[in-house]
């Protein structure tokens, strides 16, 4: 996402490249290019408007310093307004219910049971909270089924009644039962609905006017970009919900509907979708998005997804076998699969700065791994153990046994060399020592 929108901003901020200061001509010529940009990125035409004409007034307000040229000054500045039109700050859930009710609402396929399952996920693992999830949406096909299968695949127990096709008496009775049970936070799945569906419309407020949750959130998909943001100001002005949600933000969404649902709809964007996966959820941080949308990476984001996979006890074994010179391609493989816990390999090397432009046109997929880990899992153990063993014959059948090359067990087996090499240098502390 956001790619071709950074792309954009990034040719219109060379218009300014080697001038000698912003004036009104060349800052409105390059302002004009980015309000084009966000146009095509499917931002609302208002909100681009005011966006550009914010930036032209701080622009021509600015007295350029001797060591920052123009160009850079402008960036900043968009830089600046692009996480203040994003809501400026990260907003998290209020939780001071007991137990917090949580009501989801949203169109149609926006991804909202899914995303149930990846919020209760969350926090219970990353805020310790007892979660109860309940199976609100009586009317499609399945989605019971749906909410049950995800709550036993994350370990949180769904609340159900198959008999009843009242949303508000499921609701209460699960809230009862929360409280009963001690569970500090009740998420509720509703069925998906049409703005223009007033029967259902009444249903949802009727479910906010009852259950009185600490948290409405709204559920969209990115990928349905304009329209989204209306259905949003049409289902706030119905039940004035708290927050948004933005799913399928991994996707080939243009951005517009980040960038343009806080100011039609005054609500934060809470929380994001970036994969398929149930961990792949993340607080919405203005700033960072406006980072990755300028190409500037997202570093703190990619080191606080590496510190919730990171295993202090697995850190210390490895630790203590590159200090034996022991490290082993199973010691690999449980790297690996810890970095394919962080989410999308490409998502995560468009947080490093400078990486999104280069990967714009490289494919990564979640298989990237795949032949690697097929060419480790048909060695044998006393292989695994000891690469030194992989001799040309050993090779040979390691190749036909993956289904790849003997070329790419070569290299596979160079890379890991030089892994191992590189993680020694860095735990004996001699990494880019000078000699």
């Amino acid at each position: 996402m956001f790619e071709n929108l950074s792309e954009r901003l990034e040719r219109s901020f060379k218009i300014l490249k080697g001038e000698g200061r912003i004036t009104e001509i060349n800052v409105a010529e390059t302002l004009k290019d980015v309000r084009r940009a966000l146009l095509e990125a499917d931002v609302n035409y208002k909100t681009a408007k005011t966006f550009t004409d914010e930036v032209k007034q701080k622009a021509l307000g600015q007295n350029v310093l001797t060591a920052v040229k123009p160009g850079q000054m402008l960036v900043k500045i968009v830089h600046d307004e692009l996480a203040t039109l994003m809501g400026g700050e990260a907003v998290d859930l209020n939780l001071s219910g007991r137990p917090s009710v949580i009501l989801m609402s949203g169109l149609q396929g926006s991804g909202k049971t899914t995303f149930s399952g990846k919020l209760a996920l969350m926090l219970k693992n990353k805020r310790g909270k007892k979660v109860l999830l309940v199976a609100c949406d009586v009317y499609r096909p399945a989605a019971i089924e749906q909410l049950t299968v995800l709550g036993e695949q994350i370990g949180v127990p769904v609340f159900k009644n198959e008999e009843e096709k009242n949303p508000v008496k499921i609701a209460m009775a699960a809230v009862e039962h929360a409280k009963t049970m001690g569970y500090d936070v009740v998420i509720v799945d509703t069925a998906g609905r049409l703005a223009v569906d007033e029967q259902m419309m009444n249903e949802i407020a009727e479910l906010k006017t009852t259950l009185q949750p600490q948290e409405t959130l709204f559920v969209v998909d990115s990928m349905t970009g304009q329209d989204a943001v209306n259905t949003a100001k049409e289902f706030n002005d119905r039940i004035d919900f708290d927050g948004v949600v933005l799913t399928k933000l991994d996707g080939d969404a243009r951005g517009g509907v980040a960038l343009s649902i806080r100011s039609v709809v005054n609500k934060p964007i809470k929380f994001i979708g970036t994969g398929e996966k149930m961990e792949a959820i993340d607080l919405f941080h203005p700033t960072r998005m406006a980072d990755r949308i300028l190409g500037m990476g997202d570093v703190v984001s990619l080191v606080e997804r590496a510190q919730e996979q990171y295993d202090e006890e697995e850190a210390r074994r490895i630790s203590k076998k590159l200090a034996k010179n022991q490290f082993d391609f199973d010691d690999f493989m449980s790297q690996i699969q810890q970095v394919k816990k962080m989410g999308n390999i490409k998502d995560l090397m468009g947080m490093i700065p400078g990486m999104s432009k280069a990967l714009k046109d490289v494919e990564i997929g979640d298989d990237a791994f795949k032949s690697i880990e097929a060419i480790i899992h048909s060695m044998t153990p006393q292989e695994r153990k000891n690469p030194s063993l992989l001799n040309g014959s050993r090779k040979n059948r390691i190749a036909k046994g993956s289904g790849t090359s003997v070329a790419e067990v070569n290299r596979l087996i160079k890379q890991f060399e030089t892994i191992s090499k590189t993680m020694r240098m860095v735990q004996q502390g001699k990494f880019g020592r000078r000699r």
